[in-house]
């Protein structure tokens, strides 16, 4: 199988995976009556999970215009290896950025969602999942799908830098081959 339909098969994986991610964070919300008032609980109330959100959906985007670029690049300029190394390395950098970014805001959301299921008693926060069982169910599967996107987000990352690397030469330190 070709390097760039595997690229393009682990780009739109990841993308739909942040996607997927992204919709079930933002759109879980569970009510429920505890003394008597009616407590709506949304990702607005733990900020990591609004980040959350926002960096899947981007990251996301930055899969499909990379998934944009991947097809221009093998249908249009065709095997001239020298004249895009600038674009091989910005996007490895990029790739690099992303996927830390979207890594770490899921981590982030975790260390959150741990908080929303134990609680704190020093702090007095209460647990709650053992009341909005719902979504907290929910929250963990986005977050499972968010971190199996990261996963394939590192696997586009890898293929980046086969894509960069094979441009330089093996006998001379960071000289291009020779056409």
């Amino acid at each position: 199988m070709d390097v760039q339909k595997i690229e393009a098969f682990v780009r739109v994986w990841a993308a739909l995976l942040l996607l997927l991610t992204a919709c079930l964070v933002g759109l879980d919300t569970q009510s429920k009556y505890i003394f008597y008032v009616d407590r709506k609980i949304t990702y607005k109330e733990l900020h990591a999970l609004g980040a959350l959100v926002y960096v899947a959906s981007a990251a996301a985007g930055y899969n499909l215009l990379q998934l944009g670029r991947s097809v221009f690049v093998s249908r249009y300029l065709g095997n001239s290896k020298g004249s895009y190394r600038y674009l091989a390395w910005v996007s490895y950098l990029l790739d690099q950025m992303v996927v830390y970014i979207a890594f770490g805001t899921n981590s982030a959301a975790v260390e959150h969602s741990v908080l929303a299921l134990s609680g704190m008693k020093e702090f007095q926060w209460m647990k709650w999942c053992n009341k909005f069982t719902r979504f907290c169910f929910q929250i963990g599967g986005a977050l499972v799908s968010g971190y199996a996107a990261c996963a394939l987000m590192v696997l586009a990352t890898s293929i980046s830098a086969f894509n960069l690397f094979r441009l330089y030469s093996s006998e001379k330190f960071l000289r291009l081959k020779s056409a």
